[in-house]
């Protein structure tokens, strides 16, 4: 009976360690989230590394999709409308993959958002597609990153980098004028609001 209590509370015990920790991913998930002018931009995506490889024109494949990432595809929802490189795309969530070349990246966003790499890519489902630069790095980015760098209150960059390759997106609202406007109708309520509160005070 002993013995039975003692397998019943180690099998607890291990069951709870196990819902605690997992197997060091090899390529570990991130998820960015970051505010972007009225809303925010969320991005969903693996890191693998460069552990010596060769990886533009060998492990990734010049002039094949790739899925900007490791393992399910690389995701990314705009809250809002966004001029996404030069082209509109609406507020939503979408697959983001590359066609690299030694000197340009062709940054794509697809519909489907919900596959594993990019084995079941269908260039039907593209909502744009941009053409980008590719700069080279001087140090050598050892684990696949993107970022958002904002270049004012309504606009940012969007970076990738791997290796010593960096490309980036320019991102800015769709209507600029129109989130100006609203963002001054929004200043205008929170002053009432503040004003407000000074005098019941």
């Amino acid at each position: 009976m002993k013995k039975l209590l003692f397998a019943v509370c180690l099998s607890a015990s291990v069951f709870s360690f196990a819902q605690e920790y997992s197997v060091p991913a090899a390529s570990p998930r991130q998820k960015v989230e970051q505010q972007f002018s009225m809303s925010k931009i969320t991005i969903d995506y693996g890191r693998p590394g460069v552990k010596g490889r060769k990886i533009f024109g060998e492990l990734v494949p010049y002039g094949q999709i790739w899925r900007a990432g490791a393992n399910s595809s690389t995701k990314i929802t705009f809250g809002q409308p966004v001029n996404f490189g030069g082209k509109i795309v609406q507020a939503g969530t979408y697959g983001l993959f590359i066609v690299p070349t030694e000197k340009e990246w062709k940054v794509i966003l697809n519909k489907d958002f919900q596959q594993w790499g990019a084995f079941t890519y269908d260039p039907k489902q593209d909502v744009v597609d941009i053409t980008v630069p590719v700069n080279k790095l001087v140090d050598k980015q050892e684990w696949f990153e993107i970022t958002l760098n904002p270049t004012d209150e309504n606009s940012a960059n969007l970076v990738l980098k791997w290796d010593y390759a960096q490309a980036e997106v320019p991102l800015k609202p769709s209507k600029p004028d129109a989130v100006t406007k609203i963002a001054e109708k929004l200043k205008e309520i929170k002053k009432i609001e503040s004003d407000a509160a000074k005098t019941k005070s």
